[in-house]
């Protein structure tokens, strides 16, 4: 009886325990990585390209701080430590991305992941060549600690992650398990993988969250050589940099020495770039690159302009309300004010009519709502929330006339005097008063010329309607203290970074209950919304391409209906120009570009 009891006892436990795959060069969010395990180099990196050379970019703003993962000067960390523009310099991943796939990892400062089907733990098993800068070896109790120590004393959205983890813990001399608990999702694993890892031996846990001007160690193809702060930060090569053959960096990180010098403004920065001081000159729009560059290193070929293609949804810029203030509650009175917006005079006037309206937060791709009925799946999630879907975002005819550039007419003035007064806005001779009967005042930050020519734009347009918009410039530092503290009416940013084809985690900071108050976060809008919350979370758990992208649509149609952001346009091409002594890989990868992939010529 005890032995049939003890077999049954064993045959439940070998049920009930995940089992896992083989170990894995690589992991997707959704079906299996393209690469083989044999791969080469990523597919927009050129392995042959000339190693050696200095380069200088420029960037606007200052730093005073060397450590990225604190709240304490968040916006003010000196760039290129960990950056999405100039690369990892100096702190590496578990995983590192394949910029050519939608989303996919693959093996860097972990040689292989071991993994189950259902995703409830993940053990990496470390490459036995990594160190940090000073020699030491990246252990499993570094990776502990970089967890445990962002949870105590570090900022979103690494401060969060230990939430979803049950438990961390050392598996071998080279390994590391993570277990996680119910509130982890399909996504978490790859968020676990891409997340920074620092040296144990090279941090105090106590003075963690103080800002430091000394350089940090590191495991990545860089060290910090000198710090003029506010101004400058150098970043020298490491000669004994370990990861130098890996596959994931054939081709990446090919200079000697990285200069990042800090400008007061984009003017400064870019008379910087004409003189030759700084290499590359990003975020251009066609109408920069047809009126700006007319002076003699770009007349005689010195200095290239390129537009190149971007192949993934724009990033949303635009003006963030603010709907922690009690004017922006309404989602009535947000609708209102963005009918207000008038592309099709701020493309004309300001951007040469060379831009698109942007409406939809995955514009251009399968995940847009934009001009497609809801189907039968998102129908079903959202049907506890109907009331949270505009009619016409739901059917797919929302923005049609927008799209095709249509102006701000008396029809769009009468639509938004009519949701003001369904609000419970009354118009007072000239002057709007707000239910409260105080008049409709508000402001919004801004941080350039171009800017403020697209909120004036729509300055002009609330004023028909007796509303009072104040525009405020502001320079970097107090823009970023700002937008930080959530202290605006409204704000002209962009959402993130960069657009996806694969939203994932990052949707709950942007747009998720638990980041609107959280500082620092980039849920600028304050949303906080169940209905959300749920698609969110639908999309993190899918299990199928089918489910997954229904419940991306279904989010789409509740920021679109709920008018946190007035989306204002986009450049279809991404301009870059550069000086020729830089070249580029010819292959590029779904965001345009990499700075890391190019080269200095001999």
């Amino acid at each position: 009886m005890l032995r049939t009891g003890l077999l049954s006892l064993l045959i439940s436990a070998a049920v009930i325990a995940p089992v896992a795959a083989e170990p894995s060069h690589g992991i997707a969010m959704n079906g299996a990585p393209e690469l083989p395990a044999n791969f080469d180099h990523f597919p927009y990196a050129n392995p042959d390209a000339r190693k050696g050379g200095d380069i200088s970019y420029c960037v606007v703003g200052t730093f005073d701080n060397l450590n990225p993962f604190i709240l304490r000067s968040m916006r003010t960390t000196a760039r290129g430590i960990i950056d999405t523009i100039f690369g990892n310099l100096v702190f590496e991943t578990l995983m590192r991305r394949n910029q050519a796939e939608p989303f996919s990892l693959y093996g860097h400062l972990a040689a292989s992941i071991d993994i189950d089907d259902d995703r409830t733990f993940a053990e990496f098993k470390l490459n036995p060549d990594a160190k940090w800068s000073d020699g030491k070896p990246v252990t499993p109790e570094d990776v502990i600690f970089s967890f445990e120590t962002f949870a105590a004393k570090g900022r979103p959205p690494y401060s969060a992650r230990m939430s979803r983890i049950e438990k961390i813990e050392k598996t071998g001399d080279r390994s590391v398990r993570f277990t996680f608990n119910d509130d982890a999702d399909r996504e978490f694993p790859l968020i676990v993988a891409l997340t920074p890892i620092i040296p144990a031996h090279a941090f105090d846990v106590e003075t963690f969250d103080q800002t430091t001007l000394k350089p940090v160690v590191g495991s990545g193809p860089y060290v910090i050589e000198s710090v003029d702060p506010g101004r400058k930060i150098v970043f020298r090569k490491n000669e004994n940099y370990w990861g130098a053959d890996l596959p994931s960096m054939r081709g990446f990180h090919n200079y000697d020495r990285i200069t990042i010098e800090y400008f007061l403004n984009v003017n400064s920065q870019f008379e910087a770039f004409k003189k030759g001081l700084c290499a590359v000159q990003l975020d251009l729009d066609p109408v920069m690159v047809e009126r700006d560059f007319d002076f003699p290193a770009a007349n005689d070929g010195r200095i290239t302009v390129k537009a190149f293609e971007e192949r993934i949804p724009p990033a949303v810029s635009g003006f963030f309300f603010n709907t922690r203030r009690e004017k922006f509650a309404d989602p009535r009175v947000r609708r209102a004010i963005s009918k207000l917006y008038d592309f099709a005079w701020v493309n004309k006037n300001v951007y040469g009519g060379d831009y698109r309206r942007t409406l939809s937060y995955w514009q251009g791709s399968d995940l847009s709502a934009l001009g497609r009925p809801a189907d039968e799946e998102e129908k079903k999630l959202l049907a506890p929330y109907a009331d949270r879907v505009t009619p016409d975002v739901m059917d797919g005819t929302y923005g049609k006339d927008e799209l095709e550039g249509k102006p701000v007419d008396r029809d769009d003035m009468r639509e938004a005097m009519a949701l003001l007064q369904e609000a419970g806005f009354t118009l007072d001779g000239q002057t709007l008063l707000d239910p409260k009967g105080n008049p409709f005042t508000m402001e919004v930050l801004i941080a350039s010329g171009e800017q403020e020519r697209v909120a004036t734009a729509l300055q002009r347009m609330l004023g028909r309607l007796g509303i009072g918009l104040q525009i405020r410039l502001l320079d970097d530092a107090q823009l970023q203290q700002r937008k930080q503290t959530f202290d605006f009416d409204m704000i002209i940013a962009a959402v993130g970074f960069t657009g996806t084809l694969s939203p994932g985690m990052e949707q709950v900071y942007r747009w998720g209950s638990e980041s609107a108050k959280a500082e620092g976060s980039f849920n600028l809008a304050g949303v906080a919304d169940p209905a959300v919350d749920a698609m969110i979370e639908t999309m993190l758990n899918a299990r199928d391409k089918e489910k997954y992208d229904a419940a991306v649509r279904a989010l789409d149609r509740l920021l679109i209906s709920g008018a946190y952001v007035i989306p204002t346009q986009y450049n279809p091409k991404k301009w870059v120009a550069y000086w020729s002594y830089v070249e580029h890989p010819e292959q590029a990868p779904l965001n345009a570009y990499d700075l890391s992939t190019w080269w200095r010529k001999q």
